[in-house]
């Protein structure tokens, strides 16, 4: 799944404390901290952290309350267009001279990662002024990246999607503040008016309420999108548009009830409005597609033992948040449209009123911490914040833990873009070149080691959580478990559905979501017993807590990975 969120902030806390300066613009120091909290702001790894991962200095957090009072705050930024821009800066030659020193930094930076395939591509004044492959689509293997290679995107996906819905909203499918549940009447939240007033602008800009990636891990579970979003009610729930919190699902909520007023699935509506009108014929929203490609580029996680080859799990269920599919060949063709407010090679396909909403701030996503520090904001899938020099900055970034990363930045008043994708768990790659490329085109050279600086930030930004607890080390004197009979049984929640403990071998196996997953456990200390953690989400060696009643047998037991906002204890049934 895409995980990321808590990433982003964890890496923006780092920024703050590594040292360093960059001229950015203008011949005006800035501090390569503050740079890099502009870059990190928002979601820096498209999916890429996990729910368990919540931060709790990652945004605004006012203690959760009923929402039931409404905020003042507008459904939507009251501005249909960005602020007024600067007269571009750059000119042919500086753009020129960045692009033909990238590839060598490209070449570098996998050289020292091992990252095994990359594909770039830069977009300037409407031209796709390069576009190239680099590396192998799958280790082991010959077949060499090009600029038509086939990557998972993660939450790359989310720009997209609101590039969609903007199509749809200049259609007049449906509108930026209409409440969700006017197109999916069965859409419910914890609270009866969040529920009745959140909009699709509420959801896309992750101002709901809704926790940090709310839903995430019933999807390792293998739920699928219905059963998901159904169990979104059961959240608690943080002030309404006065918080802050990713959400996967909540972007996707709002995508789907789009798609729902025009009448079709969210797939067939992605590529009617964006993908068929641009001719981004490797682009798709279905997972099958992107198994089905020739030419693909194939995941690697990297281990003690060097990268290896993985497999990412199916993002059909996030499909707008977090499975689109494509080539930098395709994207280059959207990076276009972008840059050209709605327009392609003449045409008008999505409407530039629609289309500029999404790039407003709708919401302070990374508070500034100290007084001279730039804050970061979220638009509708775009990070949205102004550099030093007040041009407008598009961002996001993506990645899944088991095998994706990729980064877009655009400069709409350079006409300006880069798109970065690579088939290797997030390490600061894509977003390190993104950012040697605007260095060496306003600087002419680099001002920061951003393969350092980023290598170090990203990967311990992207890093699952783990327990408190070290159980691959139980205490001394551990109290013995009861008899395997004391805990063997059905147990049930209503957010998680059934799980099953049942003996085998003489040990304890547990069961649990609709793919039936069975996670071994090794007892601990008395009534705890650990499991290894499995999927994107995985925390390694996790808790299983049992409350035995006074007759011997266990009344309920706590799942430690899973009991996020206290969803995880399971009852016997």
């Amino acid at each position: 799944m895409d995980r990321h969120g808590a990433a982003h902030r964890a890496a923006h806390r780092a920024a703050h404390r590594t040292a360093g300066r960059t001229a950015h613009g203008s011949g005006r120091a800035v501090g390569a901290p503050a740079l890099a909290a502009l870059l990190l702001s928002g979601p820096l790894l498209a999916g890429c952290t996990s729910a368990a991962a919540t931060d709790p200095e990652a945004a605004p957090t006012p203690s959760p309350s009923s929402a039931s009072s409404p905020s003042s705050a507008p459904a939507t930024a009251p501005a249909t267009a960005p602020p007024a821009q600067p007269a571009p800066q750059l000119t042919d030659q500086q753009v020129n001279a960045a692009v033909g020193r990238i590839d060598g930094y490209v070449q570098d930076a996998m050289a020292k990662t091992g990252v095994p395939g990359v594909a770039v591509a830069v977009v300037y004044q409407d031209k796709v002024i390069h576009a190239k492959g680099f590396g192998v689509r799958q280790l082991g293997k010959p077949d060499q990246v090009d600029p038509d290679t086939v990557f998972q995107l993660a939450s790359v996906s989310k720009p997209i999607s609101s590039t969609v819905v903007a199509g749809a909203v200049g259609q007049k499918v449906a509108t930026w503040d209409d409440p969700v549940t006017a197109h999916d009447p069965g859409f419910a939240l914890a609270d009866p008016y969040v529920t009745e007033h959140v909009t699709i602008a509420d959801l896309f800009s992750h101002r709901s309420g809704l926790p940090d990636h709310a839903g995430d891990l019933l999807e390792d579970l293998g739920y699928q999108r219905d059963y998901i979003v159904q169990h979104l009610r059961d959240q608690p729930l943080s002030p309404f548009r006065a918080s802050y919190a990713y959400t996967n699902y909540g972007l996707t909520e709002a995508a789907v009830a789009v798609a729902k007023a025009k009448g079709v699935a969210w797939e067939d509506l992605a590529a009617d409005v964006l993908y068929k009108p641009l001719g981004m014929n490797s682009t798709s929203s279905r997972r099958s597609d992107y198994d089905a490609a020739g030419n693909k580029a194939a995941p690697h996680v990297k281990t003690d033992g060097g990268w290896q080859v993985s497999t990412t799990e199916d993002a059909d269920s996030q499909s707008p948040a977090g499975g689109v599919s494509s080539t930098v060949q395709d994207l280059a063709r959207w990076m276009r449209l972008q840059l050209a407010d709605g327009k392609f090679e003449g045409r008008a396909v999505i409407d530039p009123a629609a289309l500029n909403e999404t790039r407003t701030p709708h919401y302070v996503n990374s508070p500034p911490r100290a007084p001279a520090a730039p804050a970061g904001f979220y638009g509708l899938g775009w990070n949205v914040n102004t550099d030093a020099d007040g041009r407008l900055r598009l961002n996001h970034s993506g990645g899944f833990e088991l095998g994706a990363a990729t980064t877009v930045t655009l400069l709409p008043s350079e006409q300006l873009g880069i798109v970065v994708l690579t088939n290797g768990q997030p390490t600061g790659v894509p977003e390190a070149i993104a950012e040697e490329f605007f260095d060496l085109a306003q600087n002419g050279h680099e001002t920061v080691d951003w393969l350092s600086f980023l290598g170090k930030v990203v990967p311990a930004a992207a890093a699952s959580p783990v327990s408190k607890t070290d159980y691959a080390k139980p205490p001394a004197g551990a109290a013995p478990a009861k008899p395997n009979s004391a805990y063997v049984g059905t147990y049930g929640s209503g957010y998680y559905g059934p799980l099953a403990v049942s003996e085998q071998d003489g040990g304890l196996v547990m069961t649990v979501g609709p793919a039936g997953l069975r996670y071994p456990l090794t007892h601990f200390d008395g009534d705890v017993f650990s499991f290894a953690s499995k999927g994107e989400n995985a925390v390694g060696l996790s808790g299983v807590t049992f409350t035995v009643g006074g007759d011997g047998r266990a009344a309920k037991l706590v799942v430690e990975q899973l009991d996020v906002d206290g969803l995880g204890t399971f009852t016997r049934s």
